[in-house]
């Protein structure tokens, strides 16, 4: 009689990392290693430890994937000379490491999303207009640009927070701007799409006329699973239509995993304890 096959692990999604390597190799323990394993951003900064953790992830070869978030793209613009490094960054292991160029080959050709089984993966948000299938097609444009001969040049241009309204009749630099903005540093928005890119607090300090962005009720991908970080102050949410799972590693809290499973009460949430690296109020 044939062997009955055994059915694929479901995979884990992993919040944001920044650089907490030490944190990571925990977490990875209390998960199996035919587990596929999806980060959702933020590999790197604030953390002590910003090039091992990028030398784990990489190293896990075709186990795990990751789209960007804004502090990996800020590490990209730094490496290539046309961004300064901010004050608390902890990003020169990286930037004087022998592998420097094989690891930034390697982070600019991640994703800006990720749709797989049922699932979205961002690191920030997505604009209440876009449907899934808009989602993923805008993303590739600025993948595309990234992973060209003239990402240096691309980064140069497209920090900054004017870019803050979608259009489809935007073209160029622009509207990769107001890509970028939405799925790398989305919190807060209007019903119209209009993006508060200033708000880093909790949604007890929601600004006027704004919401979080996954409770636009007109919002296009709402029959979709997001799974999505980047906002530590709100920190985890597990809901059949959203999971949230910045849970402030970096900042003393914890680092998430949490299964894909298609049904919300198998999602399963692994958890551990971080040390504090950044303070919150600092």
């Amino acid at each position: 009689m044939p062997h009955s096959l055994v059915p694929a692990p479901y995979p884990y999604a992993v919040g944001d990392l920044q650089g907490c390597g030490p944190s990571l190799e925990q977490l990875v323990t209390k998960i199996p290693d035919d587990v596929p394993l999806r980060f959702v951003g933020d590999l790197v900064n604030r953390g002590p430890a910003s090039l091992a953790t990028l030398r784990m992830v990489r190293a896990m070869g075709e186990r795990a994937d990751s789209v960007l978030g804004n502090h990996d793209i800020h590490l990209l613009a730094v490496a290539a000379g046309v961004r300064n490094p901010g004050s608390s960054d902890t990003l020169d292991d990286v930037l004087h490491a022998s592998d420097r160029e094989e690891l930034l080959h390697w982070l600019r050709h991640r994703p800006l999303a990720l749709h797989r089984d049922g699932f979205l993966l961002i690191h920030a948000g997505i604009l209440p207009q876009w449907t899934v299938e808009q989602t993923l097609e805008l993303a590739s444009e600025v993948e595309r640009e990234l992973r060209g001969p003239g990402w240096k040049a691309f980064l140069a241009d497209i920090f900054g927070n004017a870019a803050n309204r979608w259009h489809d009749g935007l073209r160029g630099i622009e509207r990769h701007r107001v890509v970028i903005n939405a799925l790398t540093r989305l919190r807060f928005c209007t019903v119209d799409g209009v993006m508060d890119l200033k708000t880093k607090e909790g949604l007890g300090k929601t600004p006027d006329g704004f919401l979080p962005w996954f409770d636009v009720p007109t919002r296009r991908t709402r029959d979709t699973t997001v799974v999505c970080g980047h906002w530590s102050t709100l920190g985890l949410v597990m809901r059949p239509d959203l999971m949230a799972l910045d849970t402030g590693c970096v900042w003393g809290g914890r680092l998430t995993a949490a299964r894909l499973a298609p049904e919300p009460a198998d999602r399963e949430v692994i958890q551990v304890d971080c040390p504090q690296y950044c303070d919150p109020l600092g």
